[in-house]
This record gives structure tokens, C-alpha cells and sequence, in this order.
């Protein structure tokens, strides 16, 4: 009689687990709060040992304790292939046992690849756009991470077709969109994908952006605004020389404050003098996302967002909390730019706590 109890108990748990692991395939992905794992498979140099050691298990148990449920996770075309493309077997192992942490601390993880080789978002020339066989180079990196990816649940990976797109015309990033699209969907027919729209997924070319008609995707906007703000004597930016006023909210930057810049920083920021920014404004710079989202029936997502960090600290603050509040009523989901870095991370490069900061965009603020 044990031994039948105890087979039936077996067959049960059997059955139990079985279906346990059927709703998890079959959910939903779904995303609320996140961020950004910036600087380790993407836009880095680190190797080896010191690729390995920026980010670890333990980080991701921190996200998970700071009450995040995903993450965005970047990654480029050179760290993951060769010229060849073959297989960086190291980048591999480390962005599959990233996804293995998620899973065991209950976040979800959105696969972003960030940059090819034959497009980068800042980039002059994109060929990309111009060559075919780039082209369909960028659909088989999709179906040799399909490979490797697709053994994990619809519910907890996500693939994120291309950061920040920038087509000379908006047709041409529609038309790669449809080719890779159905290149995934032959081996994976409800991975949700996310697209956003051309020209850095910016808010005000989303009604240019085309949709295949598919249930599984999360369309996904990016938000730096204002400029003169978010990228404050950013090295790599036309701001780099300003290290002026800068406010937030109201008028950024006021007509007595301009005229007491040096003459040969002036062209830079004239375009922001006397330009208002607020909680509400920030909110319609949204509208033609979250039409485009209310449209088509499908969820909405702010990829990235943020400060550098040598913003003022006020100004800065007071824009992250409009942000989050916007988020949460709106029920947008987000992933801030970004977790780890000295430029705009909630934690530094050698991580140190950006105390403020982490309690804003996490929600937990007194």
C-alpha cells in the first residue's frame, strides 16, 4: 500500500511540475521595473577575468532585493561573434548564465542588441542600411541567439531586434524590422519581440514607425529629455564645453543666463533658452508612443532614461521623481540607464550606492 501511495504521490509531483513548467513557457513577458546592465557585453573593453567580475550573480540578487523585475541587457555584435561569425564562446557562457541568475531570483531579462558592426546609433556611416549582406548577417545573429536562447521560457526572455535605430528614412528601418521579425518568428512564434522607432527610439518619429501584426510585442520608446539636462558637459555631446545653468523644473535655461555664457559656448545651448520643461510636458512628449500603443492593443516600455551624474544634483533629482511618478501612472514599464557605471549608474563603477538615486527609481523614497 506504501509503495502504491508513494507512486501515486510521484506520478502527481510528475504531473505538478509538468504543468508548472507549461504556464511558465506559455506566460506572458511582461515588464514593470528595470534596468540597465550596461558597460559588460556591450560598449566595454574589458575581457577576461575583468569582463567576468563586473557583473556576477551577486549583482543580480542585489536588483532582485532592490525590487526590480527585469533587466535590459546589451549586447554587441564584437563581443559575441567574430569577424566570421563565430561564436565568442565566452560572451555566450556569460550572457546565459546572466539569464540562469534571472531566473533563479524571478526577473526577467530583455536581450539587447546594442551594436553591430555595421550600425552604430552615433555613427556617421551605417552600411547597415545599404548593404544586403549586412543585412542578412543581422538576421542570423537573431536566429544563432534564437539557438541559444530559445530553450528558456516566453515568459522570462524577451528579444529586443536593435538599439536605437538610425535610417537616413524611416521605411528602411520598417522594412529591416519586417525581415527580422519573420526570420525569429520561423523559429520562435510567440518570443516577444521589442521594437522601437527609428532615429534613437525617440518619441516623435513613433507614428513613422510600422508594427508587424503580432500580439508578442512590447513597443519600447527611450527618453532624454530635456537634452541640456540629461547630457550635462557630456564629453561625447555638443555640450561638452557647457558646464553652465541649468534648471528643472520651469525654464531651463533663462535669456540673462545666456548672456552671461562666453561668446564661443553660446551656439551650443541657444536652443534651449527659455524653453520650459515640467512633469506635464514630459508627459506629452509621450503621445505619439502611447497612441501608437493604444492602437494596436500592445504594451508600452521606456527602454532607457536617465542623468549623467554630474548633473546638479536638485534638478536631477526632481526630473527622476516627474519620471517615476509619470511611469506609475501611466503604467509604463521602464529600465533607467543605467545600473553600473561613473556616468549616469545607480551604483558606481566600483559600487558605491547612489543612495538618492537608487530610492527614487526604485519607488522606496520616504
Amino acid at each position: 500500500m506504501k509503495t502504491k501511495i508513494m507512486i501515486l504521490f510521484l506520478g502527481v509531483l510528475l504531473i505538478s511540475c509538468n504543468q508548472a513548467e507549461d504556464q511558465q513557457t506559455s506566460a506572458k513577458f511582461e515588464v514593470r521595473k528595470g534596468t540597465n546592465i550596461a558597460h559588460w557585453l556591450s560598449q566595454s573593453d574589458r575581457r577576461g577575468k575583468d569582463r567576468e567580475n563586473f557583473f556576477t550573480q551577486l549583482d543580480v540578487q542585489k536588483i532582485a532585493n532592490l525590487g526590480f523585475d527585469h533587466i535590459r541587457l546589451p549586447i554587441d555584435e564584437e563581443q559575441m561573434w567574430d569577424l566570421e561569425g563565430n561564436r565568442q564562446e565566452e560572451a555566450f557562457k556569460l550572457m546565459q548564465n546572466c539569464v540562469d541568475w534571472c531566473e533563479a531570483n524571478n526577473l526577467r531579462v530583455i536581450v539587447d542588441l546594442h551594436i553591430l558592426r555595421s550600425h552604430h546609433f552615433n555613427a556617421e556611416v551605417k552600411p547597415l542600411w545599404t548593404d544586403v549582406a549586412e543585412q542578412e548577417k543581422f538576421f542570423d545573429l537573431w536566429r544563432d541567439l534564437s539557438k541559444a536562447l530559445k530553450k528558456y521560457p516566453n515568459g522570462l526572455v524577451a528579444y529586443e531586434l536593435m538599439n536605437e535605430a538610425v535610417a537616413d528614412d524611416h521605411e528602411s528601418w520598417n522594412l529591416l524590422v519586417d525581415r527580422a521579425h519573420d526570420a525569429i518568428r520561423e523559429l520562435e512564434p510567440e518570443r516577444t519581440i521589442v521594437i522601437g522607432s527609428n532615429r534613437w527610439q525617440s518619441t516623435e518619429t513613433f507614428d513613422a514607425l510600422r508594427v508587424p501584426n503580432d500580439s508578442n510585442i512590447l513597443l519600447s520608446f527611450h527618453f532624454y529629455e530635456p537634452f541640456l539636462l540629461t547630457h550635462y558637459n557630456a564629453e561625447w555631446t555638443y555640450l561638452k564645453n557647457y558646464a553652465g545653468p541649468v534648471h528643472y523644473p520651469g525654464v531651463i535655461l533663462t535669456e540673462p543666463e545666456f548672456e552671461n555664457i562666453p561668446d564661443t559656448i553660446k551656439p551650443s545651448v541657444e536652443k534651449w533658452v527659455n524653453v520650459k520643461f515640467n512633469k506635464q510636458l514630459l508627459l506629452e512628449r509621450w503621445a505619439k508612443p502611447i497612441q501608437k500603443a493604444k492602437e494596436l492593443g500592445l504594451p508600452l516600455y521606456c527602454g532607457e532614461f536617465g542623468i549623467i551624474s554630474n548633473a546638479p544634483d536638485e534638478d536631477t533629482f526632481l526630473w527622476y521623481k516627474d519620471m517615476i511618478e509619470l511611469f506609475d501612472e501611466t503604467g509604463i514599464g521602464f529600465a533607467n540607464w543605467n545600473y553600473k557605471s561613473d556616468n549616469f549608474g545607480l551604483f558606481s563603477t566600483d559600487n558605491v550606492e547612489k543612495e538618492n538615486l537608487v530610492s527614487i527609481v526604485t519607488g522606496k523614497q520616504d
